[in-house]
């Protein structure tokens, strides 16, 4: 007989649970993909039930995925739960677990495991280490693996000291260390726009590009997590993992195939590739603002000096990226929730056209729309009808939703865990390109908490600090939005003009 698969969640009691990984589970058992033999455990220190636990995970689905719910699909799938309560990162209560785990896989107890650590930071190696003790990642019947959630390390030091804690009861290729950011179907497109397109890599370069912006906005404010966030800011919290491995697949070259491995190697030479941003060089490579009455927040400190918003100007020094600046940004408050990639073509080598006055042609852009509007615009230009000289931009767009479907895309944790299931780590980060992104952002951070750059104080719905539109406009360039939401402009409307340079103001710090 095939050995059952049984996922372990621990933290079970726990938002994530209720939120993502059981909607998640569900529609994956609903389309057929759940291994053979699965079987899911919740564990957590919670006093609960298998038939509490069922009811929870019911009520979570109800709640947080309800277009996804189908009664008689319920039933088979909730047979497949259970629960057990206790603390497991004592070696006695692994040993229970151990034994729980063979009554569960029936068949003689032979299993594969996937334990996922949905628990606070702190806990990781406590676990880890107590199924080690208890002879649960031992591959002697099945495979092992574990899944970890982020925050993973607050600096270098920190990863390094988790990466070989792990490295202590783990194989690197039973690690799955998760980023929902990489399973996202957008995501995992820009590989395929790029590789599967002849049209685009011959002018995936520095010969063609003359700027890469990507953007991950949000339109709202820190949501009753102001002690966490506070001590962690935007710079932790989003540039360290989402907006580094995002550059990463934009800028990697082509892998020679689509193994794992060599997808996440080239993810990591382009981390490797990437200039450092010294603590001296803070100031005039990156920017740093926080919304207004964030310091009101409950949990923040009134003199707070934590960052809701950056910017950042990086450089890839290799041959592809030569010269091409990277301009990376994030924040709190935006004006919308947007996540996009923006590839900026450099201007015609000479202007043919007899211009009206004033008038200038736009250079082509690319758009790359992760959320919440997926799919991606092509910007270019052409000639106003029944006019002398006159032009505009237009743009070439795919939806999503309009081609596939409004439910098409399904949640990242959905391609997440099938991926671990199946023991493919593409879409993971390994150790070394975590500790590649510490080290890009530490010396950042260093600089940021001693005061330099200058925080900025932005209102909530803008697009920032007024001090971001110089941050480009030094360079002679602007920040450009192609993906819109159906609500906000499609641009930084609530900026000044591009053609407008902000110099900074003591008064906004």
């Amino acid at each position: 007989m095939s050995p059952a698969t049984i996922l372990v969640i621990f933290g079970a009691s726990g938002d994530l649970t209720r939120r993502k990984l059981i909607p998640a589970l569900f529609e994956l058992h609903r389309k057929g993909r759940l291994p053979d033999g699965f079987r899911l455990l919740g564990a957590a220190r919670t006093p609960a039930s298998d038939d509490s636990f069922r009811d929870q995970a019911r009520q979570g689905l109800l709640t947080y995925a309800p277009e996804t719910f189908d009664e008689d699909a319920w039933g088979p799938f909730a047979a497949n739960l259970h629960y057990l309560e206790g603390d497991f990162a004592v070696a006695e209560e692994a040993g229970r677990l151990a034994h729980r785990l063979v009554e569960i896989a029936g068949g003689g107890g032979r299993s594969n495991l996937l334990f996922y650590l949905a628990t606070p930071p702190q806990a990781y190696t406590g676990l880890v280490d107590a199924l080690t003790a208890a002879g649960l990642t031992v591959e002697r019947d099945g495979w092992r693996r574990v899944v970890i959630e982020k925050p993973f390390g607050s600096d270098l030091e920190t990863a390094q000291e988790l990466n070989a804690a792990l490295h202590r009861d783990l194989r690197e290729d039973q690690i799955y260390r998760i980023d929902h950011y990489l399973g996202k179907e957008t995501v995992q497109n820009v590989l395929v726009l790029r590789f599967a397109n002849s049209i685009f890599e011959p002018i995936w370069n520095r010969n063609y590009v003359d700027n890469v912006q990507i953007t991950v906005a949000e339109a709202v404010g820190i949501e009753h997590r102001g002690r966490f966030y506070d001590s962690v800011g935007i710079l932790r919290d989003v540039f360290q993992n989402h907006l580094v491995q995002l550059l990463a697949m934009v800028a990697m070259e082509p892998p020679a195939s689509f193994d794992p491995e060599a997808l996440r190697d080239e993810r990591q030479k382009v981390l490797q590739s990437v200039r450092a941003i010294s603590e001296a060089d803070a100031a005039r490579h990156t920017l740093r603002g926080q919304y207004e009455g964030y310091r009101q927040e409950g949990g923040v400190d009134p003199t707070s000096q934590t960052a809701t918003y950056g910017s950042l100007r990086l450089f890839i020094d290799n041959w592809r990226w030569q010269g091409v600046p990277f301009y990376l940004r994030s924040g709190k408050y935006l004006s919308a929730k947007t996540t996009q990639v923006s590839i900026q073509f450099k201007s015609v080598p000479h202007l043919m056209f007899p211009l009206p006055p004033g008038q200038t042609i736009r250079p082509n852009a690319l758009f790359i729309c992760l959320q919440p509007d997926e799919g991606i615009h092509l910007r270019f230009e052409v000639k106003v009808p029944d006019s002398l000289r006159q032009f505009r931009s237009v743009d070439m767009e795919f939806h999503y939703a309009e081609d596939f479907g409004p439910q098409a895309i399904p949640e990242a944790y959905e391609r997440l865990l099938l991926d671990a299931f199946n023991g493919d780590a593409s879409l993971f980060m390994r150790a070394d390109g975590i500790e590649l992104g510490w080290a890009l952002v530490d010396p950042i951070r260093r600089s940021w908490d001693a005061g330099k750059p200058e925080l900025h104080r932005y209102a909530r719905g803008s697009w920032g600090p007024s001090a971001a539109v110089s941050f480009l406009g030094v360079d002679g360039r602007s920040w450009a939005m192609g993906c819109g939401d159906g609500s906000a402009p499609a641009a930084d409307a609530s900026l000044p003009p591009e053609s407008t340079i902000i110099r900074k103001d003591s008064k906004h710090a």
